[in-house]
């Protein structure tokens, strides 16, 4: 039963997957099945944030313990494990097992850990405080669902989920990837202080690969579409900034956005032989820092220097050799925003870093455009402006009055 969604990318039609949080809430449906039935179905389904449902075969599965201990009735842990598919985004993930165990526990509700294969985070800052397993918020609400939907159907009685009542008790899932921790050296997870396997990640469920030709000549050809009515544009990096201009009410100024992906450079250049001539830029810290040292593809793989620029304003802003030493080790900017807080030193580097930026910005433009630059954060909100991003703001802002 292959996972047969697909989104075009340029000219070429390309498979979509499913994430390894899918994966992991699929799994936690079958064995809650299993478990309170004694049986497995033969197929597992959801609908995924993205609004595309995923519906895969259950080969995997176990009741424990077995044989003369086990009651068919009333088993005490149950297992599937269904195989993450990247669909034609392949990544080191793809094709690995993402194992859910299931059983009753006495507290009520849905409790979710991590096992073998899946990481435990040691430094802050990330998606899930220290100490807890790297399972994002998205996937933990998936996974929550899944339980919750089947444990509603089949025992409604049984658990007290909600609490209600304190005789009755809930249900412990424990997701593990037998090849997490052999798999988890061929990502970040180490540098960002995930240790001991992946992270079981997915905001919209869904993987949509593109070819980075066709994703650069996917932008282009929006680009034209733009500036066949606007010379004003605001770029955008992805959800975080599109999200952003959404919940700050940037999108009621009128002016056309456009996502670029990791694509930054190219962007420009497209731009430079457009009618275009007035750009902002915003985007998230994780994203822009990179731009103050003049990278201009912000994908991981090609370069990081986050924390180096972090580094190297808080020094020439008068940070400690200790502050230094602690922004080279943080794990996300968010942390190194908080170092920089708690050094009081927050507004001069990040200040320091849109002086930097813009350079980069006005190099790689090359006068072609007027642009400037918006920089923010998931947890701090709005952290800076270039001067001229102000003033193409507040132009913009003048114009909608």
């Amino acid at each position: 039963m292959a996972f047969e969604h697909y989104t075009r990318s340029g000219t070429k039609m390309l498979r979509c997957g499913y994430t390894t949080g899918t994966c992991a809430a699929l799994a936690a449906a079958a064995a809650t099945r299993l478990l309170l039935c004694g049986k497995a179905p033969q197929t597992v389904r959801l609908m995924t944030g993205k609004g595309i449902p995923v519906e895969v075969p259950v080969t995997e599965f176990g009741l424990e313990p077995s044989g003369a201990e086990r009651s068919l009735n009333k088993p005490s842990c149950a297992w599937a494990a269904i195989p993450k598919d990247a669909g034609d985004d392949a990544d080191v993930t793809d094709g690995m097992l993402i194992r859910a165990d299931v059983k009753r526990c006495g507290e009520p509700g849905v409790h979710i850990d991590g096992g073998r294969g899946v990481g435990r985070v040691t430094k802050p800052g990330l998606d899930q405080p220290v100490g807890n397993a790297a399972i994002n918020s998205g996937p933990r609400r998936m996974i929550e669902e899944a339980v919750r939907a089947v444990l509603e159907e089949l025992d409604p009685e049984g658990i007290g989920l909600n609490g209600a009542d304190p005789r009755r008790g809930g249900i412990e899932v424990i997701i593990s990837v037998p090849e997490g921790e052999a798999a988890a050296q061929k990502t970040f997870n180490p540098k960002l202080g995930i240790v001991g396997g992946i992270s079981i990640l997915g905001t919209t469920g869904i993987v949509e690969p593109m070819s980075e030709q066709a994703l650069v000549d996917t932008i282009e050809v929006e680009l034209k579409q733009i500036a066949a009515e606007s010379t004003d544009l605001i770029l955008a990096p992805g959800n975080y900034g599109a999200d952003y201009i959404q919940g700050h009410d940037l999108d009621s100024l009128g002016i056309p956005v456009l996502k670029f992906s990791n694509f930054l450079g190219e962007t420009l250049d497209m731009i430079a032989g457009s009618p275009v001539d007035t750009v902002l830029l915003v985007a998230h810290a994780g994203k822009l820092s990179k731009v103050a040292a003049g990278i201009m593809n912000t994908h991981s793989k090609y370069a990081d220097g986050r924390n180096e620029v972090f580094c190297a304003h808080a020094a020439i802003c008068g940070g400690s050799t200790s502050l230094c030493r602690k922004l080279m080790e943080a794990a996300t900017t968010d942390a190194c925003i908080e170092l920089l807080e708690e050094e009081g030193l927050r507004e001069p580097v990040i200040g320091s870093m849109m002086k930097a930026i813009q350079e980069k910005l006005e190099h790689r433009a090359a006068g072609s455009c007027r642009i400037g630059a918006l920089m923010f954060s998931n947890v701090y909100g709005l952290l800076g402006m270039t001067e001229p991003g102000q003033q193409i703001l507040s132009m913009w802002e003048e114009r909608q009055k």
